[in-house]
């Protein structure tokens, strides 16, 4: 029987996967590809986009494209059980679908408290619901009078939760210059961007005074808070979905306490040989930071180690980089560059920034394909 390779997960490894079938396919294996959408936001450029520098069309890689290129199927759907003994999938449409080697790049999610009306809540993740989130926000604050001031509170104070504020007062203030929009982020750590260096923490201390956002450290989630907001931005850390969270969910599929799949230096489950996870949704021995450029590193490691699998060949060991290059944009033509001990900041930065996530996601869309011509 033709052997099925079935990933899921419109994540950027698997953009990658995708992109090496179509230049190099693999001839006897059906190759299957699960995500709920066919356009898949780059989680570097998201920002910029709320920020209204980009359109979402430009920050987009579309798998729909990429699987018709690699000669892949792609089905449109959520993973809502796993059987990782029986090798078969149960989807969020009802389908089911058998599988030899799976592929897990799902990201994470976050769940936010529920709040009471007219507090809007706009959680940073999943990237693909916050698109129809975000437009339903700005076409009301359209809508919306001038008549009084209005409040933003970012909930996290790692990256997600800085640019994420930064980004959105940025856009409304420029939506309604007239409005007065009052800002603040909250976290219940004692530091700014935790991970970063001292130097990083002081320039986007800086740029959050200057944009007028009131920073709350040591300060936890209320319902005060929420009741004090007219739109809360949750950015908190990155949790297991909920397929991953529960026992009925995944199965015997070795997680971490909080959900995450458990890998080991091939990015094989430590469980189950013929599941691979990458990315948010996968826990390292030692566990990494929620970051986007591990998902790209792991994107090579992981095409080998599919290819070699299906081809009874040794598999990669994946390697992860004890540093690398952040770019957190703040909102204002401006980025902060930091890697290792040294930090710096201004424009030059953020057109680097622009630089390296257009020419990524550019990639995908002129993959050559031997399955079908180019389209002009």
């Amino acid at each position: 029987m033709t052997p099925r390779v079935v990933l899921v997960g419109a994540g950027h490894a698997h953009a990658q996967v995708l992109r090496s079938w179509a230049q190099q396919p693999l001839a006897g294996v059906e190759l299957v590809v699960v995500s709920p959408h066919a356009w898949a936001p780059y989680s570097g450029m998201v920002p910029g986009w709320l920020a209204g520098l980009y359109r979402y069309e430009d920050i987009v890689i579309d798998f729909a494209a990429l699987c018709a290129r690699a000669g892949a199927r792609w089905v449109a759907g959520s993973i809502n059980q796993l059987d990782p003994d029986g090798r078969r999938i149960q989807l969020d449409n009802g389908d089911s679908l058998a599988w030899d080697w799976l592929s897990l790049n799902t990201g994470s999610t976050l769940v936010p408290p529920v709040v009471s009306a007219p507090t809007t809540m706009l959680s940073m993740r999943p990237l693909d619901r916050l698109r129809t989130d975000y437009d339903a926000l700005l076409e009301g604050w359209r809508r919306s009078p001038p008549s009084r001031p209005y409040r933003v509170t970012a909930v996290g104070g790692g990256a997600a939760g800085v640019e994420s504020v930064l980004a959105v007062c940025r856009r409304l203030r420029a939506l309604q210059p007239a409005r007065r929009v009052d800002a603040a982020l909250v976290t219940r750590g004692d530091t700014l961007l935790p991970g970063y260096q001292e130097g990083t923490r002081r320039r986007a201390l800086r740029v959050l005074a200057s944009a007028g956002v009131d920073v709350r450290l040591g300060t936890a989630w209320s319902d005060d808070i929420g009741r004090e907001s007219d739109l809360v931005l949750w950015a908190t850390g990155a949790q297991a979905h909920a397929w991953q969270r529960t026992v009925q969910g995944r199965g015997a599929l070795a997680t971490s306490a909080d959900g995450f799949v458990r890998v080991d230096r091939h990015l094989r489950s430590v469980s189950h040989p013929h599941v691979f996870a990458v990315g948010d949704c996968a826990q390292w021995a030692t566990p990494l930071p929620k970051a986007g450029v591990y998902a790209v590193r792991m994107g090579p490691v992981l095409t080998r180690n599919l290819r070699a699998a299906l081809s009874d060949e040794p598999l990669s060991a994946y390697q992860p980089q004890s540093r690398y290059l952040s770019l957190l944009s703040t909102a204002d033509g401006s980025a902060i560059a930091s890697r290792g001990r040294w930090s710096l900041a201004g424009r030059w930065a953020w057109r680097w920034k622009d630089h390296i996530d257009r020419q990524f996601v550019q990639q995908f869309k002129t993959t050559p394909s031997r399955h079908s011509p180019e389209t002009p």
